[in-house]
Protein backbone atom coordinates (compact mmCIF):
# COMPACT_ATOMS: atom_id res chain seq x y z
CA UNK A 1 0.00 0.00 0.00
CA UNK A 2 2.84 2.18 0.78
CA UNK A 3 4.24 1.58 -2.80
CA UNK A 4 1.10 2.59 -4.46
CA UNK A 5 0.38 5.86 -2.47
CA UNK A 6 3.96 6.35 -3.26
CA UNK A 7 3.40 6.41 -6.90
CA UNK A 8 -0.22 8.17 -6.59
CA UNK A 9 1.62 11.19 -4.87
CA UNK A 10 4.35 11.18 -7.62
CA UNK A 11 1.54 11.44 -10.50
CA UNK A 12 -0.17 14.25 -8.42
CA UNK A 13 3.38 16.00 -8.63
CA UNK A 14 3.70 16.06 -12.56
CA UNK A 15 0.45 17.69 -12.65
CA UNK A 16 1.75 20.43 -10.24
CA UNK A 17 2.67 23.54 -12.23
CA UNK A 18 6.46 24.84 -11.72
CA UNK A 19 5.86 27.62 -9.67
CA UNK A 20 4.54 24.96 -6.79
CA UNK A 21 7.53 24.16 -4.53
CA UNK A 22 6.56 20.32 -4.20
CA UNK A 23 7.49 20.43 -8.12
CA UNK A 24 10.86 20.17 -7.28
CA UNK A 25 11.05 17.35 -5.03
CA UNK A 26 12.80 14.01 -5.35
CA UNK A 27 11.64 11.57 -3.70
CA UNK A 28 13.87 8.10 -2.03
CA UNK A 29 10.67 5.61 -0.44
CA UNK A 30 12.15 2.10 1.03
CA UNK A 31 10.06 0.02 1.00
CA UNK A 32 9.74 -3.95 0.70
CA UNK A 33 14.20 -3.80 1.84
CA UNK A 34 14.06 -2.28 -1.97
CA UNK A 35 15.06 1.31 -3.35
CA UNK A 36 12.22 3.45 -5.99
CA UNK A 37 13.56 6.84 -6.70
CA UNK A 38 10.77 9.49 -7.74
CA UNK A 39 12.22 11.79 -9.75
CA UNK A 40 11.00 15.50 -11.77
CA UNK A 41 14.18 15.41 -13.52
CA UNK A 42 12.51 14.29 -16.92
CA UNK A 43 10.47 18.21 -17.11
CA UNK A 44 13.12 19.76 -14.55
CA UNK A 45 16.57 18.34 -15.02
CA UNK A 46 18.11 21.36 -12.70
CA UNK A 47 16.29 20.01 -9.41
CA UNK A 48 18.03 17.93 -7.34
CA UNK A 49 16.79 18.32 -4.00
CA UNK A 50 15.73 14.91 -2.12
CA UNK A 51 13.28 13.91 1.01
CA UNK A 52 13.55 11.35 3.02
CA UNK A 53 10.65 8.87 3.73
CA UNK A 54 9.72 10.51 6.77
CA UNK A 55 9.59 13.90 4.74
CA UNK A 56 7.00 12.27 2.89
CA UNK A 57 4.91 11.00 5.40
CA UNK A 58 5.07 14.57 7.14
CA UNK A 59 4.59 16.35 3.45
CA UNK A 60 7.78 18.97 4.33
CA UNK A 61 9.17 21.30 2.61
CA UNK A 62 12.48 20.89 0.85
CA UNK A 63 14.69 23.37 1.71
CA UNK A 64 17.19 22.81 5.13
CA UNK A 65 14.88 24.75 7.47
CA UNK A 66 11.09 26.15 7.28
CA UNK A 67 9.40 29.42 8.72
CA UNK A 68 6.30 28.12 11.42
CA UNK A 69 3.13 31.02 12.36
CA UNK A 70 5.27 32.93 14.70
CA UNK A 71 8.39 33.65 12.22
CA UNK A 72 10.49 31.15 14.35
CA UNK A 73 12.98 28.50 12.19
CA UNK A 74 12.97 25.17 12.30
CA UNK A 75 15.47 23.27 11.43
CA UNK A 76 14.74 19.92 9.49
CA UNK A 77 16.24 16.60 9.59
CA UNK A 78 19.36 16.47 7.05
CA UNK A 79 17.72 14.73 3.53
CA UNK A 80 19.46 12.00 2.05
CA UNK A 81 20.41 12.81 -1.85
CA UNK A 82 20.73 9.88 -4.50
CA UNK A 83 24.42 9.79 -4.04
CA UNK A 84 23.92 8.88 -0.39
CA UNK A 85 22.50 5.79 -1.09
CA UNK A 86 25.38 4.59 -3.25
CA UNK A 87 25.90 2.43 -0.06
CA UNK A 88 22.75 1.03 0.60
CA UNK A 89 21.59 -1.87 -1.35
CA UNK A 90 18.21 -4.20 -1.31
CA UNK A 91 17.52 -7.76 0.47
CA UNK A 92 18.90 -9.23 -3.36
CA UNK A 93 21.99 -6.59 -3.56
CA UNK A 94 20.36 -4.46 -6.47
CA UNK A 95 19.01 -0.93 -7.19
CA UNK A 96 16.23 -0.16 -8.97
CA UNK A 97 15.18 4.10 -9.95
CA UNK A 98 11.53 4.68 -10.81
CA UNK A 99 11.06 7.53 -13.82
CA UNK A 100 8.26 9.09 -15.33
CA UNK A 101 5.80 6.63 -15.41
CA UNK A 102 6.78 4.40 -12.43
CA UNK A 103 8.68 2.36 -14.79
CA UNK A 104 11.22 0.00 -13.35
CA UNK A 105 14.93 0.54 -14.70
CA UNK A 106 17.63 -1.77 -13.15
CA UNK A 107 21.52 -0.66 -13.76
CA UNK A 108 20.44 3.12 -14.70
CA UNK A 109 20.22 4.57 -10.86
CA UNK A 110 23.32 6.50 -9.45
CA UNK A 111 24.59 2.66 -8.08
CA UNK A 112 25.65 -0.45 -8.63
CA UNK A 113 26.62 -3.80 -7.36
CA UNK A 114 29.13 -5.57 -8.22
CA UNK A 115 30.78 -8.64 -6.71
CA UNK A 116 34.60 -8.95 -6.49
CA UNK A 117 37.09 -11.85 -5.73
CA UNK A 118 38.88 -10.95 -2.28
CA UNK A 119 41.66 -13.38 -3.75
CA UNK A 120 42.24 -12.35 -7.76
CA UNK A 121 40.38 -9.45 -8.16
CA UNK A 122 37.72 -10.46 -10.82
CA UNK A 123 34.24 -8.58 -10.41
CA UNK A 124 31.03 -9.55 -11.60
CA UNK A 125 27.50 -8.20 -11.74
CA UNK A 126 26.04 -11.50 -10.19
CA UNK A 127 27.11 -13.34 -7.06
CA UNK A 128 27.86 -16.84 -7.44
CA UNK A 129 29.20 -19.57 -5.29
CA UNK A 130 32.73 -19.90 -6.46
CA UNK A 131 34.90 -16.99 -8.44
CA UNK A 132 34.92 -18.06 -12.27
CA UNK A 133 38.64 -17.26 -12.48
CA UNK A 134 40.77 -18.24 -9.64
CA UNK A 135 37.73 -21.15 -8.16
CA UNK A 136 37.95 -19.82 -4.64
CA UNK A 137 34.84 -20.58 -2.56
CA UNK A 138 33.23 -17.99 -0.55
CA UNK A 139 35.42 -14.89 -2.07
CA UNK A 140 33.01 -13.13 -3.84
CA UNK A 141 32.34 -9.78 -1.79
CA UNK A 142 30.08 -7.59 -2.84
CA UNK A 143 30.64 -3.61 -3.87
CA UNK A 144 28.62 -0.59 -4.53
CA UNK A 145 29.78 1.13 -7.15
CA UNK A 146 28.60 4.58 -8.11
CA UNK A 147 28.27 6.24 -11.44
CA UNK A 148 29.18 9.90 -10.11
CA UNK A 149 31.08 8.51 -7.02
CA UNK A 150 33.19 5.55 -6.83
CA UNK A 151 32.58 3.89 -3.01
CA UNK A 152 33.64 0.40 -4.79
CA UNK A 153 36.62 0.16 -2.39
CA UNK A 154 38.96 -2.19 -4.00
CA UNK A 155 40.29 -0.01 -6.79
CA UNK A 156 44.46 0.54 -6.37
CA UNK A 157 44.68 4.12 -6.06
CA UNK A 158 46.79 5.39 -8.39
CA UNK A 159 49.10 8.33 -7.08
CA UNK A 160 51.96 9.48 -9.44
CA UNK A 161 53.31 11.29 -6.55
CA UNK A 162 54.08 8.91 -4.02
CA UNK A 163 56.47 9.64 -1.65
CA UNK A 164 57.79 6.54 -1.08
CA UNK A 165 58.81 6.48 -5.06
CA UNK A 166 61.82 9.13 -6.45
CA UNK A 167 60.58 11.75 -8.91
CA UNK A 168 62.14 12.95 -11.88
CA UNK A 169 62.65 16.68 -11.51
CA UNK A 170 63.14 16.54 -15.63
CA UNK A 171 60.31 15.45 -18.39
CA UNK A 172 61.62 12.05 -19.57
CA UNK A 173 62.19 12.09 -23.25
CA UNK A 174 63.04 9.72 -26.21
CA UNK A 175 66.37 9.12 -26.90
CA UNK A 176 69.04 8.17 -29.50
CA UNK A 177 69.93 4.99 -29.27
CA UNK A 178 73.71 5.99 -29.96
CA UNK A 179 73.02 8.61 -27.30
CA UNK A 180 72.30 5.37 -24.46
CA UNK A 181 75.50 4.30 -24.12
CA UNK A 182 77.72 7.21 -24.12
CA UNK A 183 80.39 7.42 -21.44
CA UNK A 184 79.43 4.04 -20.01
CA UNK A 185 81.84 1.47 -19.63
CA UNK A 186 80.24 -1.98 -21.09
CA UNK A 187 82.93 -4.16 -18.85
CA UNK A 188 81.93 -2.39 -15.84
CA UNK A 189 78.66 -1.89 -16.27
CA UNK A 190 77.70 -4.93 -14.23
CA UNK A 191 78.14 -5.34 -10.68
CA UNK A 192 80.56 -8.30 -10.55
CA UNK A 193 80.76 -10.94 -7.19
CA UNK A 194 83.35 -12.04 -6.29
CA UNK A 195 84.78 -15.14 -5.31
CA UNK A 196 84.01 -18.91 -6.61
CA UNK A 197 80.59 -18.71 -5.09
CA UNK A 198 80.50 -15.01 -7.01
CA UNK A 199 81.36 -16.29 -10.11
CA UNK A 200 79.15 -19.21 -9.94
CA UNK A 201 76.48 -17.34 -9.56
CA UNK A 202 77.03 -14.32 -12.00
CA UNK A 203 77.73 -17.03 -14.96
CA UNK A 204 74.00 -17.99 -14.49
CA UNK A 205 72.81 -14.03 -14.11
CA UNK A 206 74.90 -13.54 -17.80
CA UNK A 207 78.37 -11.90 -16.46
CA UNK A 208 77.21 -10.22 -13.02
CA UNK A 209 74.44 -8.53 -11.78
CA UNK A 210 72.88 -6.16 -13.67
CA UNK A 211 71.83 -2.51 -12.17
CA UNK A 212 68.31 -1.94 -12.11
CA UNK A 213 67.54 -5.75 -12.43
CA UNK A 214 64.50 -7.68 -10.73
CA UNK A 215 65.41 -11.18 -10.27
CA UNK A 216 63.10 -13.64 -9.15
CA UNK A 217 64.13 -16.63 -7.67
CA UNK A 218 62.38 -19.66 -7.15
CA UNK A 219 62.51 -23.19 -5.80
CA UNK A 220 60.82 -26.03 -3.27
CA UNK A 221 60.98 -25.17 0.75
CA UNK A 222 64.04 -25.52 2.35
CA UNK A 223 66.31 -26.30 -1.05
CA UNK A 224 68.52 -22.49 0.13
CA UNK A 225 67.01 -19.65 -1.74
CA UNK A 226 66.95 -17.55 1.72
CA UNK A 227 70.81 -18.98 2.25
CA UNK A 228 71.56 -18.16 -1.45
CA UNK A 229 70.31 -14.47 -1.50
CA UNK A 230 72.00 -13.70 1.86
CA UNK A 231 75.22 -14.73 0.70
CA UNK A 232 74.49 -12.61 -2.67
CA UNK A 233 73.70 -9.98 -0.56
CA UNK A 234 76.94 -10.15 1.85
CA UNK A 235 79.25 -10.67 -1.90
CA UNK A 236 77.39 -7.34 -2.94
CA UNK A 237 77.95 -5.59 0.11
CA UNK A 238 81.28 -5.95 0.71
CA UNK A 239 82.49 -4.85 -2.97
CA UNK A 240 85.44 -5.96 -3.20
CA UNK A 241 85.29 -5.54 -6.99
CA UNK A 242 83.46 -2.66 -6.87
CA UNK A 243 85.58 -0.04 -5.06
CA UNK A 244 84.53 -0.88 -1.48
CA UNK A 245 81.27 -1.63 0.64
CA UNK A 246 78.04 -0.03 -0.06
CA UNK A 247 74.58 -0.36 1.62
CA UNK A 248 72.27 -3.45 1.12
CA UNK A 249 69.15 -4.06 2.37
CA UNK A 250 67.75 -7.57 3.29
CA UNK A 251 64.16 -7.76 3.92
CA UNK A 252 62.20 -10.47 5.59
CA UNK A 253 58.60 -10.84 5.73
CA UNK A 254 58.92 -14.40 7.49
CA UNK A 255 61.77 -14.27 9.94
CA UNK A 256 62.98 -12.13 12.43
CA UNK A 257 66.15 -10.23 12.16
CA UNK A 258 67.11 -12.13 14.85
CA UNK A 259 66.52 -15.37 13.26
CA UNK A 260 68.34 -14.05 9.88
CA UNK A 261 71.75 -12.46 11.75
CA UNK A 262 71.78 -16.35 13.60
CA UNK A 263 71.94 -17.80 10.12
CA UNK A 264 74.01 -15.36 9.28
CA UNK A 265 76.69 -16.01 11.98
CA UNK A 266 76.84 -19.50 11.29
CA UNK A 267 77.70 -18.87 7.77
CA UNK A 268 79.97 -16.74 8.77
CA UNK A 269 78.98 -13.29 7.31
CA UNK A 270 79.81 -10.38 9.27
CA UNK A 271 79.68 -7.36 6.90
CA UNK A 272 79.15 -3.92 8.80
CA UNK A 273 77.03 -2.97 5.22
CA UNK A 274 74.60 -5.60 5.43
CA UNK A 275 70.89 -4.39 7.04
CA UNK A 276 68.47 -6.30 8.17
CA UNK A 277 65.10 -5.35 8.13
CA UNK A 278 61.47 -7.16 8.85
CA UNK A 279 58.50 -5.96 7.24
CA UNK A 280 55.72 -6.40 4.79
CA UNK A 281 54.43 -3.63 3.93
CA UNK A 282 55.92 -2.22 0.61
CA UNK A 283 55.39 1.41 1.14
CA UNK A 284 57.18 1.05 4.67
CA UNK A 285 59.70 -0.86 2.76
CA UNK A 286 60.36 1.66 -0.16
CA UNK A 287 60.56 4.52 2.62
CA UNK A 288 63.59 2.98 4.60
CA UNK A 289 65.15 2.51 1.43
CA UNK A 290 65.44 6.39 0.93
CA UNK A 291 67.76 6.43 4.13
CA UNK A 292 70.34 4.37 2.48
CA UNK A 293 72.03 4.47 -0.80
CA UNK A 294 71.56 1.25 -1.30
CA UNK A 295 73.45 -1.01 -3.68
CA UNK A 296 70.90 -3.53 -3.66
CA UNK A 297 67.41 -4.76 -2.51
CA UNK A 298 66.11 -8.30 -1.29
CA UNK A 299 62.90 -9.36 -0.07
CA UNK A 300 61.98 -12.33 1.01
CA UNK A 301 59.26 -13.25 0.09
CA UNK A 302 57.14 -11.80 -2.41
CA UNK A 303 54.43 -13.61 -1.55
CA UNK A 304 54.70 -12.33 2.37
CA UNK A 305 54.37 -8.58 1.23
CA UNK A 306 51.37 -6.18 0.43
CA UNK A 307 50.45 -2.95 -0.91
CA UNK A 308 48.04 -0.93 0.80
CA UNK A 309 44.77 -0.02 -1.18
CA UNK A 310 44.80 -3.41 -3.23
CA UNK A 311 42.59 -6.07 -2.75
CA UNK A 312 43.46 -9.44 -1.21
CA UNK A 313 45.40 -10.79 1.10
CA UNK A 314 49.23 -10.73 1.31
CA UNK A 315 50.23 -13.83 -1.68
CA UNK A 316 46.92 -13.14 -3.23
CA UNK A 317 47.18 -13.28 -7.11
CA UNK A 318 46.23 -9.14 -7.40
CA UNK A 319 48.43 -8.63 -4.54
CA UNK A 320 51.81 -10.60 -5.85
CA UNK A 321 51.23 -8.93 -9.10
CA UNK A 322 50.91 -4.98 -7.84
CA UNK A 323 53.45 -5.25 -5.84
CA UNK A 324 56.04 -6.74 -8.21
CA UNK A 325 54.97 -3.89 -10.31
CA UNK A 326 55.94 -1.16 -7.62
CA UNK A 327 59.05 -2.90 -7.13
CA UNK A 328 59.92 -3.08 -10.69
CA UNK A 329 59.59 0.94 -10.80
CA UNK A 330 61.79 1.16 -8.12
CA UNK A 331 64.29 -0.81 -9.36
CA UNK A 332 64.01 1.05 -12.74
CA UNK A 333 63.98 4.13 -11.47
CA UNK A 334 66.72 4.32 -8.98
CA UNK A 335 69.06 1.95 -10.66
CA UNK A 336 69.07 -0.29 -7.77
CA UNK A 337 68.76 -4.04 -8.20
CA UNK A 338 65.81 -5.78 -6.46
CA UNK A 339 65.84 -9.45 -5.64
CA UNK A 340 63.07 -11.17 -4.85
CA UNK A 341 61.99 -14.67 -3.67
CA UNK A 342 58.86 -16.68 -4.80
CA UNK A 343 57.41 -19.65 -3.18
CA UNK A 344 56.45 -22.59 -5.86
CA UNK A 345 53.23 -24.30 -5.91
CA UNK A 346 52.81 -27.97 -6.03
CA UNK A 347 53.09 -28.59 -9.95
CA UNK A 348 56.58 -26.68 -9.19
CA UNK A 349 55.41 -23.47 -10.65
CA UNK A 350 56.12 -20.12 -9.06
CA UNK A 351 52.82 -19.21 -7.11
CA UNK A 352 50.95 -15.92 -8.22
CA UNK A 353 49.74 -14.82 -11.60
CA UNK A 354 51.83 -15.90 -14.54
CA UNK A 355 52.48 -12.72 -15.53
CA UNK A 356 54.42 -12.43 -12.60
CA UNK A 357 57.13 -14.03 -14.70
CA UNK A 358 56.45 -11.40 -17.41
CA UNK A 359 57.40 -8.55 -15.41
CA UNK A 360 60.61 -9.45 -14.03
CA UNK A 361 63.77 -9.34 -15.96
CA UNK A 362 65.46 -12.68 -14.25
CA UNK A 363 63.79 -15.79 -13.37
CA UNK A 364 66.07 -18.18 -11.65
CA UNK A 365 65.11 -21.39 -10.33
CA UNK A 366 66.95 -23.63 -7.89
CA UNK A 367 66.99 -27.33 -8.20
CA UNK A 368 67.95 -30.11 -5.52
CA UNK A 369 66.93 -33.17 -3.96
CA UNK A 370 66.16 -34.28 -0.07
CA UNK A 371 68.87 -37.10 -0.17
CA UNK A 372 71.50 -34.62 -1.77
CA UNK A 373 73.45 -31.81 -0.82
CA UNK A 374 74.21 -30.61 -3.99
CA UNK A 375 72.03 -27.45 -5.34
CA UNK A 376 71.48 -26.36 -9.16
CA UNK A 377 70.29 -22.99 -9.87
CA UNK A 378 69.30 -22.63 -13.29
CA UNK A 379 68.04 -19.38 -15.60
CA UNK A 380 64.95 -20.04 -17.32
CA UNK A 381 64.60 -16.32 -18.13
CA UNK A 382 67.10 -13.80 -18.51
CA UNK A 383 66.84 -10.35 -20.47
CA UNK A 384 70.36 -9.80 -19.90
CA UNK A 385 72.12 -13.14 -20.63
CA UNK A 386 71.68 -16.66 -22.23
CA UNK A 387 68.89 -18.83 -20.74
CA UNK A 388 71.43 -22.20 -21.31
CA UNK A 389 73.81 -22.07 -17.77
CA UNK A 390 73.56 -24.20 -14.82
CA UNK A 391 75.34 -22.88 -11.51
CA UNK A 392 76.36 -26.28 -9.39
CA UNK A 393 76.65 -25.59 -5.51
CA UNK A 394 76.64 -28.18 -2.60
CA UNK A 395 75.22 -26.67 0.69
CA UNK A 396 77.11 -27.22 3.61
CA UNK A 397 77.54 -25.94 7.44
CA UNK A 398 78.48 -22.62 6.52
CA UNK A 399 76.06 -22.13 3.08
CA UNK A 400 76.47 -22.79 0.06
CA UNK A 401 79.81 -23.87 -1.41
CA UNK A 402 80.57 -23.77 -5.02
CA UNK A 403 81.27 -26.89 -6.94
CA UNK A 404 84.31 -26.84 -9.33
CA UNK A 405 84.26 -30.00 -10.69
CA UNK A 406 80.75 -31.03 -11.07
CA UNK A 407 81.43 -34.11 -12.86
CA UNK A 408 81.99 -36.08 -9.71
CA UNK A 409 77.99 -35.87 -8.11
CA UNK A 410 77.62 -37.95 -11.47
CA UNK A 411 80.60 -40.46 -11.39
CA UNK A 412 80.76 -43.74 -8.69
CA UNK A 413 84.20 -44.85 -7.61
CA UNK A 414 85.91 -47.18 -9.98
CA UNK A 415 87.98 -50.28 -9.61
CA UNK A 416 90.34 -51.58 -12.45
CA UNK A 417 89.67 -55.31 -13.66
CA UNK A 418 86.91 -55.70 -11.23
CA UNK A 419 84.47 -58.10 -12.98
CA UNK A 420 81.52 -56.63 -10.63
CA UNK A 421 81.87 -53.42 -12.67
CA UNK A 422 81.13 -54.78 -15.92
CA UNK A 423 78.19 -52.80 -17.77
CA UNK A 424 79.73 -49.22 -16.21
CA UNK A 425 80.10 -46.44 -19.41
CA UNK A 426 80.76 -42.77 -19.02
CA UNK A 427 79.24 -39.87 -21.33
CA UNK A 428 79.00 -36.60 -21.69
CA UNK A 429 76.14 -34.43 -21.33
CA UNK A 430 75.54 -30.95 -21.81
CA UNK A 431 73.44 -28.46 -19.83
CA UNK A 432 73.51 -25.05 -21.13
CA UNK A 433 77.42 -24.35 -21.44
CA UNK A 434 78.06 -26.73 -18.78
CA UNK A 435 79.64 -30.17 -19.85
CA UNK A 436 79.03 -33.18 -17.41
CA UNK A 437 80.21 -36.49 -17.55
CA UNK A 438 77.64 -39.36 -15.99
CA UNK A 439 77.18 -42.81 -15.53
CA UNK A 440 74.92 -45.36 -17.28
CA UNK A 441 74.50 -48.81 -15.41
CA UNK A 442 72.82 -51.78 -17.21
CA UNK A 443 72.69 -55.08 -16.29
CA UNK A 444 71.19 -58.01 -18.42
CA UNK A 445 70.06 -60.99 -16.66
CA UNK A 446 69.22 -64.38 -18.68
CA UNK A 447 65.77 -66.03 -18.21
CA UNK A 448 64.16 -62.93 -16.50
CA UNK A 449 60.75 -62.46 -15.97
CA UNK A 450 60.87 -58.78 -16.37
CA UNK A 451 62.06 -58.05 -20.03
CA UNK A 452 63.37 -54.10 -19.89
CA UNK A 453 63.22 -51.92 -17.14
CA UNK A 454 64.97 -48.29 -17.91
CA UNK A 455 65.33 -45.60 -15.07
CA UNK A 456 66.88 -42.11 -15.99
CA UNK A 457 66.56 -43.52 -20.16
CA UNK A 458 63.67 -42.71 -22.55
CA UNK A 459 62.16 -45.88 -22.92
CA UNK A 460 61.63 -45.70 -26.49
CA UNK A 461 65.01 -44.71 -26.83
CA UNK A 462 66.38 -47.63 -25.17
CA UNK A 463 64.11 -49.94 -26.81
CA UNK A 464 65.37 -48.68 -30.28
CA UNK A 465 69.12 -48.98 -29.38
CA UNK A 466 68.47 -53.03 -27.90
CA UNK A 467 67.17 -53.57 -31.46
CA UNK A 468 69.85 -52.08 -33.18
CA UNK A 469 72.40 -54.16 -31.03
CA UNK A 470 70.38 -57.44 -31.91
CA UNK A 471 70.23 -56.63 -36.03
CA UNK A 472 73.12 -54.62 -36.39
CA UNK A 473 75.81 -55.93 -33.91
CA UNK A 474 74.62 -59.38 -33.35
CA UNK A 475 73.72 -59.59 -30.08
CA UNK A 476 71.53 -62.28 -28.83
CA UNK A 477 69.74 -60.17 -26.13
CA UNK A 478 65.89 -61.77 -26.65
CA UNK A 479 65.57 -64.08 -24.05
CA UNK A 480 67.72 -61.43 -21.72
CA UNK A 481 65.89 -58.91 -19.19
CA UNK A 482 67.93 -55.27 -19.62
CA UNK A 483 68.05 -53.26 -16.51
CA UNK A 484 69.38 -49.83 -17.68
CA UNK A 485 70.12 -47.14 -14.81
CA UNK A 486 72.01 -43.39 -14.75
CA UNK A 487 73.47 -42.88 -11.60
CA UNK A 488 72.10 -39.93 -9.05
CA UNK A 489 68.50 -40.07 -11.29
CA UNK A 490 69.75 -37.64 -13.87
CA UNK A 491 67.98 -37.85 -16.69
CA UNK A 492 69.36 -38.50 -20.16
CA UNK A 493 67.07 -36.46 -22.58
CA UNK A 494 69.67 -35.97 -25.51
CA UNK A 495 71.26 -38.41 -28.10
CA UNK A 496 75.10 -37.74 -26.95
CA UNK A 497 74.30 -41.13 -24.41
CA UNK A 498 73.56 -43.40 -26.89
CA UNK A 499 77.05 -45.05 -27.09
CA UNK A 500 77.48 -45.42 -23.51
CA UNK A 501 74.42 -47.10 -23.43
CA UNK A 502 75.16 -49.18 -26.03
CA UNK A 503 78.66 -50.01 -24.45
CA UNK A 504 77.07 -50.43 -21.15
CA UNK A 505 74.89 -53.43 -22.58
CA UNK A 506 77.55 -55.00 -24.43
CA UNK A 507 79.76 -54.75 -21.13
CA UNK A 508 77.01 -56.83 -18.96
CA UNK A 509 76.00 -58.95 -21.91
CA UNK A 510 79.30 -59.93 -22.47
CA UNK A 511 80.76 -59.37 -18.92
CA UNK A 512 83.57 -57.94 -19.88
CA UNK A 513 84.20 -55.09 -17.52
CA UNK A 514 85.57 -51.50 -19.26
CA UNK A 515 88.82 -50.57 -18.59
CA UNK A 516 88.72 -47.05 -16.10
CA UNK A 517 89.24 -43.85 -17.85
CA UNK A 518 86.87 -44.27 -21.31
CA UNK A 519 84.48 -42.02 -22.46
CA UNK A 520 81.62 -42.33 -24.95
CA UNK A 521 80.25 -39.88 -26.99
CA UNK A 522 77.87 -40.15 -30.56
CA UNK A 523 74.72 -40.94 -31.06
CA UNK A 524 73.67 -44.11 -32.74
CA UNK A 525 71.56 -44.73 -35.66
CA UNK A 526 69.65 -47.55 -36.78
CA UNK A 527 71.60 -48.98 -39.21
CA UNK A 528 74.21 -49.29 -36.32
CA UNK A 529 76.23 -46.07 -37.70
CA UNK A 530 77.54 -43.29 -35.13
CA UNK A 531 76.20 -39.74 -35.90
CA UNK A 532 78.34 -36.70 -34.54
CA UNK A 533 76.72 -34.73 -32.11
CA UNK A 534 76.60 -30.75 -31.10
CA UNK A 535 79.68 -29.32 -29.13
CA UNK A 536 81.85 -32.04 -29.80
CA UNK A 537 84.99 -29.74 -29.08
CA UNK A 538 83.05 -28.65 -25.50
CA UNK A 539 82.60 -32.11 -24.53
CA UNK A 540 86.25 -33.27 -25.38
CA UNK A 541 87.76 -30.51 -23.57
CA UNK A 542 85.69 -31.62 -20.80
CA UNK A 543 86.80 -35.26 -20.59
CA UNK A 544 90.39 -34.03 -21.42
CA UNK A 545 90.46 -31.80 -18.35
CA UNK A 546 89.32 -34.77 -16.08
CA UNK A 547 92.11 -37.03 -17.26
CA UNK A 548 90.47 -39.49 -19.54
CA UNK A 549 93.06 -41.48 -21.27
CA UNK A 550 90.66 -42.41 -24.27
CA UNK A 551 87.56 -41.61 -25.56
CA UNK A 552 85.07 -43.00 -28.62
CA UNK A 553 83.67 -40.34 -30.66
CA UNK A 554 81.91 -40.66 -34.45
CA UNK A 555 84.20 -41.28 -37.35
CA UNK A 556 82.91 -38.09 -38.93
CA UNK A 557 84.06 -35.42 -35.84
CA UNK A 558 87.28 -36.24 -36.32
CA UNK A 559 88.59 -33.88 -38.64
CA UNK A 560 86.77 -30.72 -36.47
CA UNK A 561 88.82 -31.90 -33.46
CA UNK A 562 92.41 -31.61 -35.09
CA UNK A 563 93.06 -27.75 -33.15
CA UNK A 564 92.19 -29.17 -29.85
CA UNK A 565 95.23 -29.63 -27.54
CA UNK A 566 93.89 -33.28 -26.10
CA UNK A 567 96.90 -33.95 -23.84
CA UNK A 568 97.74 -37.65 -22.98
CA UNK A 569 93.89 -38.14 -24.00
CA UNK A 570 93.87 -41.05 -26.99
CA UNK A 571 90.36 -40.21 -29.34
CA UNK A 572 89.34 -43.28 -30.86
CA UNK A 573 87.31 -42.66 -34.10
CA UNK A 574 84.67 -45.60 -34.82
CA UNK A 575 82.27 -45.40 -37.84
CA UNK A 576 79.65 -48.01 -36.69
CA UNK A 577 78.55 -50.22 -33.87
CA UNK A 578 80.66 -53.29 -35.11
CA UNK A 579 83.53 -51.35 -34.94
CA UNK A 580 83.73 -49.97 -31.66
CA UNK A 581 82.77 -53.27 -30.17
CA UNK A 582 85.86 -55.04 -32.08
CA UNK A 583 88.07 -52.39 -30.50
CA UNK A 584 86.52 -51.57 -26.77
CA UNK A 585 86.18 -55.23 -25.90
CA UNK A 586 88.86 -57.16 -27.19
CA UNK A 587 91.07 -59.20 -24.72
CA UNK A 588 94.65 -57.19 -23.46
Amino acid sequence: MQALRALRFQKHLLNLPPSNPFSSLRFTIICNSRQFHFTRRKHFPEESTALTEDAVQGWAAPSAARENPSGENVPQRESKSSANYSNVLGSKGRVYEVTGNGNKKKGKGKSKTVWVCSDCGYDDGQWWGICKQCNGVNTMKRFSEGVEHLTSGFEVLENVKRSWLPHQSVRAMPTKLTDVNKGINQSNWRIPLSGLFGAEVGRVLGGGLVPGCLVLIGGDPGVGKSTLLLQIAAIVAEGCDMGGPAPVLYVSGEESIEQIGNRADRMRIGTDELFLYASTDVEDILEKTQTLSLRALVIDSIQTVYLRGVTGSAGGLSQVKECTEVLLRFAKKTNIPVFLIGHVTKSGEIAGPRVLEHIVDVVLYMEGEKCSSHRLLRSVKNRFGSTDELGVFEMSQSGLQAVSNPSEMFLSEQQSDSEFLAGLAVTVIMDGSRAFLIEIQALCVAGSSVSRQVNGVQAGRAEMIISVLIKQAGLKLQENGVFLNVVSGVSLSETAGDLAVAAAICSSFLEFPLPVGIAFIGEIGLGGEIRTVPRMDKRINTVVKLGYKKCIIPKSAETSLSALDLGDTEIVACRNLKEMINIVFRKR
